[in-house]
Parts: C-alpha cells; structure tokens; sequence
C-alpha cells in the first residue's frame, strides 16, 4: 500500500507540474497574439507543445512501476522515459522549423518558459 502512495505522489506531482504548463502556454499564447500576431502565436504554442508533450511521456514511464520488488523496472522505465524525452524533443523541434515553418525566437522562447515553470512547479511542489 504504500508503494502505490509514492508512485500516486509522483503521478499527481507531474499532473499539477504540467498543468501549470498547460496554463502557461495557454497564457504565452493569448498574450503573443495580443501583443504581437497570430504567427508568432502559433509558433509559441508549438514550442510549449514540445515541452509539455515530452514531459508527459516522460511521466508516463516514469510513474509506470512502483514498489521495491520492481526495482529494477523502475530504473529501467525511468531511464527509457528520459531518452524518449530527449529524443521526441528533438524530434518535434525538427518538425516545428522544417514543416510547421515556426518562427524560431517564438519557439525557443516559449519552450524555455514551459520548462522552466515545469522545474518551478516540481520544486514548489516538493518543497509541501
């Protein structure tokens, strides 16, 4: 019983962190769009997409197994959930700027904030 309280510690401490996420992109995007235009509207939800899309799957390997006779799954699906983060990452930036056309300051700007409020959201979190 316990383990299943760790592993649901950590499923909801990712669940709030990207929803804060969510919340910030929903904010960087209708903040671009007044301030600036639609295009760089997109191109900012595109680079908070590839923040929180890879943070989720990252998520879901992460919390997949619990307990200490799983040991090693764990390991093992944390490891898989961090490369998997990396790659996707890269994978949807390639996508953002060879098909979507995005605007690369845009991208990049609202990629680093959706981050840094995931990193945010975590620490505030595990510091209750």
């Amino acid at each position: 019983m316990v383990n299943r309280d760790l592993a649901g510690a950590g499923k909801k401490l990712a669940r709030h962190a990207l929803q804060i996420q969510a919340i910030v992109m929903t904010l960087l995007v209708i903040i671009s769009a007044w301030a600036m235009s639609v295009e760089v509207a997109k191109s900012a939800a595109i680079g908070a997409l590839i923040s929180i899309l890879p943070n989720a799957i990252f998520a879901l390997f992460a919390f997949r197994y619990s307990g200490a006779s799983k040991n090693e799954l764990v390991v093992r699906s944390f490891s898989q959930g961090a490369k998997l983060r990396l790659v996707l990452a890269v994978i949807l930036f390639v996508v953002a700027f060879k098909f979507l056309h995005a605007i690369p300051e845009a991208v990049f700007a609202a990629f680093a904030v959706t981050t840094v409020s995931y990193w945010l959201a975590m620490f505030r979190q595990q510091k209750r």
